[in-house]
């Protein structure tokens, strides 16, 4: 386990309500339940997020998934990611405000940085952005752009996101922008920087990943089994290892989860293991091997479980969190407005 220190970000609320050394805490994946055909179906799902931010839950995460997919049973999203942060923003007072992930490789990288630091702003300092290069092939065409470009695009677009949310008026010449000098993007972040999150490989090396990001969104392998946290640890000292100076940064995974209404149903995959039902000691059971394997961050999901998702997340807050607490960091700075 690491040992407990300030690091970065030190005035940024957002990530200190999620991150720390040595430590795990608990987020949710939205939507609650999956879209069927109506938006109106999807109603009630603010009234639950209000209760587990008063809840003490850590953090939030929406999807960037613009286009629905046929081919793909999951829509995703529905609303748009930053319309979507920002009501939740406007509802809630303390949780983290986390994008996983906003598909960079799709759009400009000062519609990003603008966007992300709007956003930062109007929560008062509370947004991670979790970044990607996208893995649905349809959305690339569509937008215009080959998808067999993505990698070198998300590899161009991460580090001049950083520069315009941190730079004044920067220089910059590539094939995604000319900046001369005299154009800025206003605003800028809240206390200076934003967390970037990177997501899976988005096509990169994990050397890459180590030095360009500020954390890493893993994927967690098998979760039903001691071995797969085992294995999950062991991928992430490697990529620790490869951190430049030995910085701490962030290991988030997340795990869709059909939340069993008897605490001792044990952990069992479920369709092929994209799906975990378990009871409540199973789940406390999980997070604490992941703790003890170097994750700082699990976003769970529990759309596509059996129970209504009001009983599933209380029993989350009720009984899970105070084994993993949200981090007492900095508070939310108020809106500008």
């Amino acid at each position: 386990m690491d040992v407990l220190d300030e690091g970065r970000f030190p005035g940024h609320p957002g990530y200190r309500r999620m991150f720390a050394p040595g430590r795990l805490t608990v987020g949710l994946f939205l939507p609650l339940w999956q879209y069927r055909g109506e938006l109106e179906e999807m109603r009630g799902q603010g009234a639950i997020v209000q209760a587990a931010d008063r809840g003490g839950l850590a953090g939030l995460w929406v999807r960037d998934i613009p286009l629905h997919d046929k081919k793909f049973g999951d829509v995703g999203q529905v609303y748009d990611p930053w319309t979507y942060l920002a009501w939740l923003s406007a509802h809630t007072e303390r949780i983290a405000l986390a994008a996983g992930s906003i598909v960079t490789t799709l759009r400009h990288p000062i519609d990003v940085a603008k966007q992300a630091a709007s956003l930062d702003r109007l929560s008062g300092g509370r947004l991670v952005l979790g970044v990607a290069a996208g893995d649905r092939a349809s959305e690339f065409p569509a937008y215009g752009i080959p998808y067999d470009e993505r990698a070198a695009r998300f590899a161009e677009s991460l580090p001049l996101v950083r520069r315009l949310l941190t730079e004044s008026f920067p220089q910059a010449c590539s094939r995604l922008t000319h900046l001369t000098g005299t154009t800025d993007v206003l605003p800028k972040p809240t206390t200076g920087e934003i967390p970037l999150i990177v997501t899976g490989s988005s096509r990169q090396t994990e050397d890459w990943i180590a030095e360009h990001s500020d954390g890493w969104l893993v994927y967690p392998g098998t979760a039903h089994t001691p071995e797969g946290p085992a294995e999950l640890g062991a991928k992430i000292s490697g990529w620790r290892s490869r951190i430049p100076g030995g910085e701490f940064k962030p290991v988030i995974t997340n795990e869709w989860i059909d939340l069993a209404p008897d605490p001792g149903y044990p952990p069992t995959p479920l369709r092929g293991g994209f799906v975990l039902r378990t009871g409540r000691n199973g789940l406390i059971d999980l997070l604490g091997r992941w703790q003890d394997n170097g994750v700082n961050h699990v976003a769970l999901g529990v759309q596509h479980g059996s129970r209504p998702a009001e009983e599933a997340v209380a029993e989350i807050v009720e009984w899970v969190l105070p084994h993993f607490p949200s981090h007492e960091g900095p508070v939310a700075r108020a809106p500008l407005w």
